[in-house]
């Protein structure tokens, strides 16, 4: 048994070596490969979700009679998205089902997830057909899961990133970069700075035009405040994490400000520029397409940082190893099928949305937010827990 799995191993790895991308492709000997068309499975879906939205709404006279719309025609949007994306999200529990735990390459799981593709297709077609005759009042109960999943893949991809900027700061500290880092970190971290203040001064300009804009100019203040809390406890003796993490984390912290701010509804006087964007240019159409294209960058970047949610050393790798968590890969996709749908609907069933917008709503904002403070929170944690689990180890008796 051990030869003749020797020598398929062997012969996949001839594959691997030798075949063009077309052919790794075709004989599915190229998890690495494989990524990308999940992605673009992923792509696809939120770009038939958009379309279901903005221009499914008379494709049937049964997708007008909405009962979670309570007869608005022009919500019935809303069940199109969902039904898009119960069946990207079915398909990719799925795969999630049937890789889980896969650790070796050129295994039946290894080749369903990096090959089949014409299966997989089909299968992903035809589960988006199925949700299309699925009865609408369940999606009533769909759009709620959807919340909470919309919510679990935040979390995800706040501690990739949290895990990442901690990642780039213990590789500048190391013995081996500490020298060479040095000055690339300090500027890197006083750009991220510069760019955080000028940020904040910039949106007190765009979103606080007048003195009653009290709910912005609390949202850009405490923005400001958690940027202080940051960089204190960063530089606390006993923490000594340095600047490039909170000045990192500042730049993520500004961002979600703004994407919170700018996700405020149209009509407000201290929003002119959503009233702006009320308008269907080319600058609407080309935002709503990176902010599309963003989505799924950052979902496909999220997936294949498994390493992040590891509480124990990676062990060293052999090479017949997987490259990356199959299971999670997919799991974070099934998650990112519900945070598109709460995107592409305002995280709200009930809510109107304009064609060519995307994440717009006050609950879309709070969503931003409450995110930004989690991320605080969450980094926070991070930075202070090993010192605290370091006091309760010394405090214990011998």
């Amino acid at each position: 048994m051990e030869s003749g799995a020797g020598i398929t191993n062997d012969r996949f790895a001839e594959v691997l070596k030798h075949s063009s991308c077309l052919g790794q492709f075709r004989n599915g000997s190229n998890p690495w490969m494989a990524r990308y068309v999940y992605g673009l499975i992923f792509l696809f879906s939120n770009l038939l979700a958009w379309a279901a939205r903005d221009y499914g709404r008379g494709a049937s006279v049964k997708m007008e009679k909405v009962n979670v719309c309570a007869g608005k025609s022009d919500c019935s949007g809303a069940e199109g998205v969902l039904r898009v994306s119960l069946g990207c999200f079915i398909f990719y529990i799925i795969m999630f089902l049937t890789t889980v735990g896969t650790s070796k390459l050129h295994g039946r799981r290894d080749a369903w997830h990096s090959g089949w593709w014409s299966a997989k297709i089909i299968l992903w077609i035809a589960l988006t057909i199925i949700t299309f005759l699925v009865p609408s009042a369940f999606f009533q109960i769909y759009g709620e899961i959807a919340h909470f999943g919309a919510g679990v893949f935040l979390l995800i991809q706040l501690v990739s990133v949290i895990g990442f900027i901690r990642w780039l700061n213990d590789c500048c500290q190391s013995e081996k970069n500490a020298e060479r880092c040095h000055i690339h970190a300090m500027l890197i971290a006083t750009t991220s700075y510069v760019v955080c203040i000028i940020g904040v001064i910039l949106m007190y300009i765009w979103y606080t035009p007048e003195p009653s804009c009290l709910l912005n100019i609390f949202f850009i203040t405490w923005t400001l405040v958690l940027l202080q809390l940051m960089t204190s406890v960063s530089l606390h003796p006993k923490v000594n994490a340095g600047l490039l993490t909170p000045g990192l984390m500042g730049l993520y912290v500004v961002f979600l400000c703004w994407c919170a701010i700018r996700s405020e509804p149209a009509g407000e006087s201290c929003n002119r520029k959503a009233e702006a964007s009320r308008r269907t240019d080319w600058l609407t159409i080309i935002s709503f397409i990176v902010a599309l294209l963003a989505i799924v960058v950052a979902t496909f970047s999220t997936g294949i940082d498994s390493q992040c949610f590891q509480f124990r050393k990676a062990e060293k790798k052999d090479e017949d190893d997987v490259p990356y968590g199959y299971g999670f890969f997919h799991f974070v996709f099934a998650t990112g099928a519900m945070y598109f749908a709460m995107l592409l609907i305002g995280w709200n069933t009930h809510h109107i949305i304009q064609k060519w917008t995307i994440d717009v709503g006050w609950t879309s904002a709070w969503v931003r937010i409450v995110n930004e403070w989690l991320a605080v929170c969450v980094y926070l944690w991070m930075v202070v827990a090993p010192i605290i689990l370091k006091f309760r180890l010394a405090a214990e008796p011998v």
